[in-house]
């Protein structure tokens, strides 16, 4: 379960950013920043606060109104988009996404700016504008990472549910972009979309006319 550890470790301000969609074939790759009062933060919100990938997706719902209702949890998101990913690579898009979350969270009206990031994973944006540190799993083991990916998953699970409305077929609003049968078999029916990444393997191996579902059938299982 997630604590307050790290941020207790931490001298002023501390927020935390984790990411949500870098293995999707399709849609944007969504960061979050979250800052927790922590000095305020009652146990019946703090319970409900866990990395998003344990959640499921009525538990990640509520957590997230919760914080939001809560008036105790500031967040930003940002998020780049395919033709990002496309051009930059999904890792760079996601640094970019994550800049742009700590930017919104300062550019927001009496809002003020962390001192101090905790960064799921083991790598720091360049040029975050911050001082920050990594924390492998930190998504598990702090609650204000645990905050970020809540927000960053439910923000980008909501995006993936429009888009599917307008895009049917490819199943969005259950897989969420991912690489699952149903979105290959769509994929070798329907083609790609504005919203698919064509730097990812998949869609690269049906540009040269290869079926996606022997793809899966290679690796053993869904890809993203």
């Amino acid at each position: 379960m997630p604590s307050f550890r790290f941020e207790r470790d931490c001298v002023g301000r501390v927020a935390g950013i984790d990411e949500a969609g870098r293995g999707p074939l399709a849609g944007p790759v969504v960061a979050a920043i979250a800052v927790i009062d922590r000095t305020v933060a009652k146990r019946r919100l703090l319970r409900l606060i866990d990395d998003s990938k344990k959640l499921e997706e009525e538990a990640r719902e509520t957590a997230y109104d919760a914080m939001v209702a809560s008036g105790i949890v500031q967040f930003a998101v940002g998020e780049a988009s395919v033709e990002e990913i496309d051009r930059v690579n999904i890792l760079q898009a996601t640094f970019l996404a994550m800049r742009r979350a700590l930017q919104a969270l300062a550019a927001t009206p009496g809002m003020v700016p962390p001192d101090m990031v905790l960064i799921d994973g083991d790598r720091i944006p360049p040029a975050l504008g911050c001082s920050a540190q990594t924390i492998v799993g930190g998504d598990a083991r702090s609650y204000s990472i645990a905050a970020a990916s809540i927000f960053a998953k439910v923000t980008r699970d909501r995006t993936m549910a429009r888009l599917a409305e307008t895009f049917p077929g490819y199943g969005w609003e259950t897989n969420r972009g991912y690489g699952s049968r149903e979105h290959l078999m769509a994929l070798d029916r329907l083609g790609p979309t504005p919203h698919h990444r064509m730097s990812f393997a998949p869609l690269k191996l049906r540009n040269v006319g290869l079926p996606l579902l022997d793809y899966v059938d290679n690796i053993g299982g869904d890809c993203g």
